[in-house]
C-alpha cells in the first residue's frame, strides 16, 4: 500500500478517537458539555437531573466512534485486519457522508438542533466521510490482498 492511503486512514482514525474522546469527555463534564457540544438542552437537563439515558447514549456513540477507528487503522494495516474490513470502512463513510446531508433537509434535524450545530457537526462529519472515502479508494486493492 502507498504510505498516502495508510495516511488517510491514520488520519481517518485519528478524528474518530477524538469524536470518541469528546463524548467520553462529555459524559463527565455533564450538561454544560452537553449543551456545548449541541447535545441540546433536554439531553443537558436530563443528565442534570441525574438520567444515566445521556451517559448511555453518549457511551454508545463514543463506543461506535472507537470502532470506526479501529476499521481505519486496521485498513492502515496498523493492526490486526478485522472482518469484512472494506464493507465496514464503506458503511462508515457512507454514514458519516449521509450525516453530512442532513444539513440540507432541516425537517429531520432534532428538535433542539439549530442552524449552527448542524452546520458545524455536518462540516466535521464530511471532512470524516471524505478522509475515509480517500483512504478507502487509495488502499482498496491493498485491503483485499492484505491479511494483516
Amino acid at each position: 500500500m502507498t504510505s498516502h492511503g495508510k495516511n488517510w486512514l491514520v488520519a481517518a482514525a485519528v478524528m474518530s478517537l477524538i469524536a470518541s474522546l469528546l463524548h467520553v469527555a462529555s459524559i463527565f463534564g455533564g450538561g454544560d458539555w452537553y449543551r456545548f457540544f449541541g447535545a441540546g438542552e433536554q439531553m443537558a437537563r436530563l443528565d442534570e437531573a441525574g438520567s444515566w439515558k445521556p451517559a448511555i447514549i453518549t457511551a454508545v456513540i463514543a463506543i461506535i466512534l472507537a470502532g470506526w477507528a479501529l476499521f481505519a487503522l486496521s485498513g492502515a494495516g496498523i493492526v490486526r485486519r478485522v472482518p469484512l474490513l472494506r464493507t465496514g470502512l464503506v458503511a462508515i463513510a457512507a454514514v458519516l457522508l449521509a450525516r453530512t446531508a442532513l444539513l440540507a433537509f432541516p425537517a429531520t434535524w432534532g428538535p433542539d438542533a439549530s442552524f449552527a450545530f448542524m452546520a458545524v457537526t455536518s462540516a466535521i462529519t464530511g471532512i470524516m466521510g471524505l478522509v475515509f472515502a480517500v483512504g478507502i479508494a487509495k488502499s482498496w486493492r491493498y485491503m483485499r490482498r492484505s491479511s494483516v
